[in-house]
């Protein structure tokens, strides 16, 4: 299946490592340019290290953008610096997320403000960018947000403001696509459960068994498998699906 997105240029936050990093590999692997946006310095060698291989793989352009999703003028700066290297974005990956491990008692106001103001109203702001730039062009583009199932089910181990921001990005994504769908837009988000990546290698190291018993499938999702479901939202193949959370879970 061509999914139409050949040529065209995807902006992906949090891109340098797991989910992210193969979400990037699948945009490329079907014909779209790339940004890898990083926050972090460390992530620095990882972004450089994807956007060249990717270059080499698959013959795209690809460049990786450093700034902080939470802060306008950065969302700003990296725009027109994709804008400049490569050319104006299509398809905006909302996938940068903080998840910090504390119970709510024992919670600090900064702890829950920096990440609501990097999950959720980073997504907003970022969003808010592509659809300014894109209104007035005739062309169509699409977001697609990463949203989780703890938006749906809260959890247990101590991730309230994740989960909260989750459920204001599923609301968020929501109203946004009802908003932009006569200017060609679509909004769309992916909730996944748990995922097997560097980053929960402890966790289910651990605690596998206890995850399992609730995943009628019975095991742990790659991060391919949410990958493709992310790029088909992000394709012309899902040109008629807007304001929807889908669930993959398992």
């Amino acid at each position: 299946m061509d999914l139409g997105l050949k040529g065209k240029v995807a902006w992906v936050t949090g891109g340098a490592k797991g989910l992210g990093n193969v979400i990037c590999s699948t945009l490329a692997a079907e014909g779209a340019h790339v940004a890898i946006n990083y926050r972090s310095p460390a992530n620095e060698p990882r972004a450089r290290e994807l956007a060249e291989r990717l270059r080499h793989e698959y013959g795209v352009q690809a460049v990786s953008v450093c700034g902080d999703v939470s802060r306008e003028s950065a969302v700003h700066e990296l725009f027109a610096a994709v804008e400049r290297q490569i050319a104006p974005i299509d398809i905006l990956i909302n996938n940068a997320a903080l998840c910090p491990t504390c119970k709510v008692s024992e919670m600090s106001i900064g702890q829950w403000e920096e990440t609501v103001r990097t999950n959720l109203t980073g997504t907003f702001i970022t969003s808010r960018e592509l659809v300014r730039r894109r209104l007035g062009t005739q062309r169509p583009g699409s977001i697609v947000n990463i949203s989780s199932a703890a938006a749906f089910l809260g959890s247990t181990t101590g991730h309230a403001p994740y989960d909260a921001s989750k459920g204001g990005i599923n609301s968020f994504t929501t109203s946004l696509a009802r908003e932009v769908a006569e200017h060609g837009i679509t909004v769309n988000a992916v909730a996944p459960g748990m995922i097997r990546t560097d980053m929960t290698a402890d966790t289910l190291a651990k605690n596998e068994d206890k995850y399992l018993a609730r995943i009628p499938l019975r095991r742990i999702a790659t991060p391919q498998e949410i990958a493709d479901v992310v790029v088909f939202l992000a394709s012309d193949q899902a040109s008629y699906m807007t304001g929807q959370a889908i669930n993959v879970t398992g």
